[in-house]
């Protein structure tokens, strides 16, 4: 076995000219022995023929009792003969004149075939020889009559020779074509994995040749450049967020330190309790930034969770009644009995972002609201309120992440730029969207998440 895989060609330009080759030399090999087969039984059957005609006629003669001592020839017939019963040539083909009986066969019934190797001349070819019995006023004779298989041994001969020069001939030129053929074509492969070897983490803008075929290796390509794509978007996004990251981090335990440091240089106890808070209000604020991107991180690996039917409306109202200290009132508008798949606690955060970036926003109004979409077969959470609105050109921008529209608000407000990216990357985990809509008094956040498929069935029968 470990022979067998050392000897294996390694590339799949020799395996494929091999298997080529290979399938090629079998079918030669079935196609000659059928058509040495073929011609080498025509040509016994035609010497048989022949001999038997010429046997044939040769009896009915001799039953008439006009067989001539002298016996002609007829085509295809190389010799005759006529022996008695006793052994005693009766007549003969000039050929076998004055010659003994050819053989000692003596049928009783109808006729009887036979093959001889060298009679009765001696050559080196075989012959066909037909034994008839014919009736005869004299008695009962036998009528030799043959033909040499000199013609089907030549041919023999001529086409195993024509085969054992055609066919090395033709599996070198297979050989030849499918090593070109298959060369050629992995040309562009090659290429391709000449480029990929070249690109590294910092020259992730490279992307493969795409050949001018439109076949599997341009597909190939094609596929490969998205996928550099992707890998390119995806690594810009790590870098951003890390040097994002790096700085947003950075502010709250600079802050921390100083105020250390402060306390430190003044050691009043006076001072601590307000101190104190002060710490207290960053280190929280510094333990949501590490949990949010703690949370990202998950999110962007894709780690599996539990999911299952949810009723949303039931998620709502649960996640309504835990929220203490909200400024301003959240008025909800939830249709029952809506259902989706996916997991409790993320969904959870998504609306809690939604809720809390509204809280940020609003100036004394909040509305959440949700319904279904038949005709997508969605459920459709709604966020509005009535604060400065978003900017048509800031829609998208909104749910990157660290972005904030106004900086110094939101940073006075404990926002982070990170509620809207992670519900947003929540919402798709789930295979739904988030958008930013047109509000006219306002702005309007829609989370559309597939619904279950009892659910999106029953909803879709329902009466509007």
């Amino acid at each position: 076995m470990k022979l067998a895989r050392r000897l294996w060609p390694g590339s799949v330009r020799a395996r494929a000219t091999l298997g080529a080759t290979a399938v090629v030399a079998l079918a030669l090999a079935t196609a000659s022995f059928a058509l040495l087969a073929i011609l080498h039984a025509n040509l016994q059957r035609s010497a048989n023929d022949a001999a038997t005609q010429q046997a044939d006629t040769v009896g009915r003669l001799a039953a008439q009792g006009r067989l001539p001592d002298l016996l002609p020839l007829a085509h295809g017939a190389d010799f005759i003969q006529v022996v008695d019963a006793h052994g005693r040539v009766v007549a003969a083909s000039q050929n076998l004149s004055g010659r003994p009986p050819i053989g000692h066969l003596r049928p009783h019934k109808g006729k009887l075939r036979a093959t001889w190797s060298g009679e009765p001349f001696h050559d080196e070819h075989r012959q066909r020889i037909v034994a008839v019995t014919a009736r005869t006023p004299s008695g009962t004779v036998t009528v030799y009559a043959g033909t040499s298989l000199r013609d089907a041994d030549q041919a023999d001969e001529i086409t195993g020779a024509a085969l054992g020069i055609g066919t090395p001939l033709l599996l070198a030129t297979v050989a030849l074509v499918t090593w070109w053929v298959t060369g050629r074509a992995l040309r562009p492969v090659e290429a391709i994995r000449s480029e990929v070897a070249e690109i590294t983490g910092h020259a992730l803008h490279r992307r493969v040749p795409v050949p001018d075929a439109q076949d599997e290796v341009a597909r190939l390509a094609r596929t490969m450049n998205a996928t550099l794509d992707r890998l390119e978007d995806a690594v810009v996004r790590q870098r951003r967020f890390i040097a994002d990251a790096s700085h947003e981090l950075r502010s709250p335990i600079t802050v921390l330190r100083t105020q250390l440091e402060v306390a430190l240089a003044h050691p009043d106890p006076a001072l601590w309790p307000d101190l104190v808070s002060e710490v207290l209000e960053d280190t929280v604020r510094l333990q949501d930034l590490a949990a949010d991107l703690l949370l990202l991180a998950r999110l962007d690996a894709a780690e599996p969770v539990e999911s299952g039917p949810l009723d949303l409306a039931d998620l709502c109202r649960t996640t309504l009644a835990t929220r203490h200290g909200d400024r301003i009132r959240i008025d909800a508008s939830l249709r029952p009995g809506i259902t989706v798949e996916g997991n409790r606690s993320r969904l959870t955060r998504l609306l809690t972002n939604l809720l809390d970036n509204a809280q940020r926003h609003a100036d004394q109004h909040i509305e959440l609201a949700l319904h279904a979409d038949p005709g997508a077969h969605t459920a459709v959470l709604e966020v509005t309120d009535d604060g400065p609105g978003i900017p048509d050109a800031d829609r998208d921008r909104i749910f990157e992440r660290f972005t904030r529209l106004d900086d110094a608000r939101s940073r006075d407000l404990g926002g982070a730029g990170l509620g809207l990216a992670i519900a947003r990357d929540i919402a798709s985990h789930h295979h739904g969207t988030l958008t930013a809509e047109p509000h006219p008094h306002g702005a309007r956040i829609v989370a559309r998440l597939p619904l279950a498929a009892a659910v999106a069935v029953a909803v879709a029968v329902a009466p509007s």
